[in-house]
């Protein structure tokens, strides 16, 4: 299993790193992505990365997106540390309404940029997913992760059509929205993801990289296959897509 996306750097999990990194591995997370946001924790991420365990990506909020060009430098000078640009997108839940305009643009930016460099995007789009994969397809990205995705099932399955991979959060077992859209989309397109130290299995519990398992189990279940079918394929599509 691969956990394609967490914040290592956040608290509780970044104090105790080596229990949290221990505990993941002995629950066969066999590789770990995790996502920077904003200019400071990006040079936290880094400090981490480590490329045999550890992998990084680099973006920041929607809604907070002062200090962005510094990512954008941040990207450009490690390319060869980074799997990823993101987590970046659109955020219309706790973004202002006078603020979409600025999100679409940095947004398109940070797409080129991924294009130029051949990374792929790990995208939020909270509340937003429609608007996202609009921009996504104007922009003709390439290589696209939607991570946490709680759009529709049929907005799912458009981006879906496009080749995005969709990664799904612990919290799959409580949110009918999530379980629509893994009933909807195709295994080749799923990802496991943590969204660690957030999205865990109960609601308010600190979430780790380990429970990328219980999404595993859940995709199983909800689509009648063997578990091992699930962690088979969706390693492969972690492998294929961040190429680690």
């Amino acid at each position: 299993m691969i956990d394609v996306h967490c914040h290592l750097t956040e608290e509780p999990l970044f104090s105790n790193l080596g229990e949290v990194i221990e505990e993941a591995k002995k629950s066969s997370v066999e590789a770990i992505i995790t996502s920077g946001i904003g200019p400071a924790d990006c040079e936290k991420v880094l400090s981490i990365v480590d490329k045999v365990y550890i992998y990084g990506s680099l973006g920041i909020e929607p809604y907070a997106l002062e200090g962005y060009e510094q990512v954008i430098e941040l990207i450009m000078r490690n390319r060869e540390r980074v799997v990823a640009v993101g987590e970046v997108g659109l955020d219309y839940y706790w973004g202002k309404k006078e603020t979409r305009e600025m999100q679409a643009k940095v947004f398109r930016e940070f797409i080129q940029l991924a294009k130029s460099l051949d990374l792929p995007l790990v995208i939020h789009s909270r509340s937003a997913g429609k608007y996202a994969l609009d921009i996504l397809i104007e922009e003709r990205a390439e290589r696209v992760v939607m991570h946490a995705f709680d759009g529709s099932a049929g907005e799912a399955a458009r981006g879906a059509a496009k080749g995005y991979f969709f990664s799904v959060p612990p919290s799959v077992v409580r949110s009918e929205q999530k379980q629509k859209m893994v009933r909807r989309l195709g295994l080749e397109n799923l990802l496991l993801e943590s969204d660690a130290p957030v999205l865990g299995p109960e609601r308010g519990v600190v979430n780790k990289p380990s429970n990328i398992a219980v999404s595993a189990k859940t995709i199983a279940s909800l689509k009648n296959i063997p578990l091992e079918k699930v962690l088979e394929k969706t390693t492969e599509n972690a492998k294929n897509i961040f190429r680690i």
